[in-house]
């Protein structure tokens, strides 16, 4: 029963992990984003804040969890109360499962306000993989719904 327990919370770790989003860094385009055309800005930063972009929120964390808990809590008593056991810590893996998600997969990230040539201003939130400062002339590339700030 012991090894059961250790190949399950391996297995649930292995998915919590294959969950995570894919990076929101500005450097970084998913597969349908590439090779199709953006619309490209030019701009100076007018302000950086820095500010954290939430984790995922799946049902992969709470199944995982649900499921390591659910096993472990059967190994408490027995008959009745392995069954109770087993009920009592699916629940309280899943909760766990699901915050240890939301945890692992926060990442630091960006407010960039520009201040585009043509007037308009707009903040553009992203992954803190390059430094930004006041000042800064910046490309603004939009297309597919995504908008992403550069050098």
């Amino acid at each position: 029963m012991q090894r059961l327990l250790v190949i399950t919370t391996l297995a649930a770790t292995a998915f919590v992990l294959t969950g995570c989003p894919a990076t929101m860094s500005s450097g970084t385009y998913t597969r349908e984003q590439a090779r199709q055309a953006q619309e490209v800005q030019m701009g100076r930063v007018e302000s950086v804040r820095e500010v954290m972009i939430e984790g995922t929120k799946s049902v992969v964390g709470p199944a995982a969890g649900a499921a390591v808990g659910g096993i472990a809590g059967s190994n408490i008593g027995g008959g009745k109360g392995s069954t109770v056991g087993a009920i009592v810590g699916a629940v309280a893996g899943g909760v766990a499962g699901a915050a240890i998600e939301e945890g692992v997969t926060r990442t630091k990230g960006l407010e960039i306000t520009v201040k585009l040539d043509n007037g308009r201003m707009i903040a553009v939130t992203q992954a803190a993989d390059e430094e930004f400062r006041p000042g800064d002339r910046v490309r603004v590339l939009t297309g597919g719904g995504v908008t992403r700030v550069t050098h």
